[in-house]
């Protein structure tokens, strides 16, 4: 057919090499008519063609009927991975809605076609990170990634994969799991749910043992101990009451704020009390109603007045920090915009009075990190961004990202972008670098 007609370039494509998920197989190719009017050749089997015709499943059912006049190869378990997948993908989704719309997508966007160092061939959608590869992989490879290489290159996680590409991803034991981050990145349905999966787990074992130290710490402020309260038939009482089905959904709830620790300690001492006449158990109830609750401190360590559990977002055009003077702005859809107060973008919000709203760092803020970025001025010498970088490294803080220019007059503009945890660590930072020979200026980017 190449040598009837000239080809159209980059319109060649070996499905039979390389078969999509749902295994179809054939030649694709695109040729210029003399006349000059593209059409398409696609080159199959009879067999290849009755899977594009009536897909794999009905194609097996036909080998099966007739292995016994023929000697084909029957079509194995691992050709229906994708079938298998698909219905893990239901499992994890709610909404039907949601599970068609995945599965058209997934069966019918274009793919990419990319390499293990081992030269095993990963099929994934095209926009696809190494992300989406590592969680092809398998979940933990996708869990303990920190980073990648592609065609022996380090490259970011969030590159954009190419047909051919070849990746080695890079795991570690200390990692600390998939960031939430990812999911604005991944494209494979099936890195998105693994991703989604780990933080439902994630987050329930941290709310189950918040709770369990939330309780035992309410039962010892009356007196008592754990073992007092927690007999079986009382505690299936308690779980009975409030539909739980095991006690790790009822320490869930309470470390997750659902519920009060007064309300289950309170049913526990009344069965208690059925045992324990002789002891005065209304003075511990009432010491219990008398206890402040329990304040939930927020992922974010924003507490905005007056709204609970509200969506929270970080300004990036000043990046606030634990310590700075925020104010809160009313976004369209996407929750409260968190800024410094001395944000230049905030004054030209300052006349839509009815959206900005007060808020203010928890008392006990999560201990976590935020972005701040500062810029340094100084004359240019041999050395000098390696003695910048030193000072921040000597905090233990991770620099995100650090870019250089150089004027003419050789004048040397660092901009280094760093995750702390407050201001004072921020401050501290920016005094050494002060200190720095040839540093005239440092100061912090609004």
């Amino acid at each position: 057919m190449h040598e009837l007609y000239n080809p159209m370039p980059g319109k060649f494509k070996d499905y039979i090499s390389v078969p999509k998920p749902n295994m179809y197989q054939s030649i694709h190719t695109t040729l210029i008519s003399k006349p000059g009017i593209p059409f398409e050749v696609q080159v199959r089997t009879w067999d290849m063609h009755r899977i594009a015709e009536f897909g794999i499943a009905a194609h097996w059912a036909y080998k099966e009927a007739n292995k016994e006049k023929k000697s084909n190869v029957v079509v194995t378990d691992d050709k229906l991975a994708w079938l298998r997948e698909a219905l893990e993908w239901q499992k994890d989704m709610q909404d039907p809605d949601e599970f068609m719309k995945t599965l058209k997508t997934e069966l019918f966007e274009d793919e990419v076609y990319v390499f293990t160092p081992k030269g095993q061939i990963k099929v994934l959608p095209r926009g696809a990170t190494p992300i989406d590869f590592a969680y092809a992989i398998h979940a933990e490879v996708g869990h303990s990634m920190v980073g990648c290489k592609i065609n022996s290159k380090m490259m970011p996680i969030t590159t954009k994969l190419k047909s051919g590409d070849i990746i080695d991803i890079v795991t570690s034991d200390s990692s600390k799991g998939p960031s939430r981050d990812w999911l604005r990145f991944v494209k494979s349905t099936g890195a998105r749910n693994k991703i989604q999966q780990w933080f439902k787990k994630a987050d329930r074992e941290e709310n189950i043992e918040k709770g369990k130290d939330i309780l035992d710490r309410e039962i010892k402020r009356i007196g008592m101990n754990h073992s007092d309260l927690f007999r079986t038939e009382w505690v299936n009482n308690v779980l009975e009451r409030y539909n739980y089905s095991g006690t790790d959904d009822m320490f869930a709830s309470i470390g997750f704020g659902a519920i009060s620790p007064t309300k289950i300690i309170t049913r526990l001492l009344e069965e208690y009390k059925k045992e324990h006449e002789e002891e005065i158990i209304e003075e511990k109830i009432e010491a219990l109603s008398s206890n402040k609750p329990v304040k939930r401190v927020p992922k974010s360590g924003i507490v905005v007045k007056g709204i609970d559990n509200c969506l929270v977002k970080f300004s990036k055009c000043c990046n606030p920090v634990p310590g700075d003077s925020i104010v809160g702005y009313i976004t369209k859809g996407r929750g409260v915009s968190i800024h410094r107060s001395d944000c230049t973008n905030i004054k030209d919000l300052l006349s839509e009075e009815e959206r900005m709203i007060e808020v203010f760092w928890a008392d006990e803020t999560n201990k976590g990190t935020y972005n701040a970025t500062i810029e340094i001025y100084a004359n240019d010498r041999k050395g000098l961004l390696v003695d910048i970088v030193k000072e921040v490294t000597n905090e233990k803080l991770n620099i995100i990202s650090s870019s250089t220019k150089i004027s003419k007059e050789k004048i040397g503009i660092f901009e280094i972008s760093m995750e702390v945890e407050d201001t004072s660590q921020l401050d501290k930072v920016i005094r050494n670098i002060r200190k720095v020979d040839s540093v005239f200026e440092v100061k912090r980017k609004s």
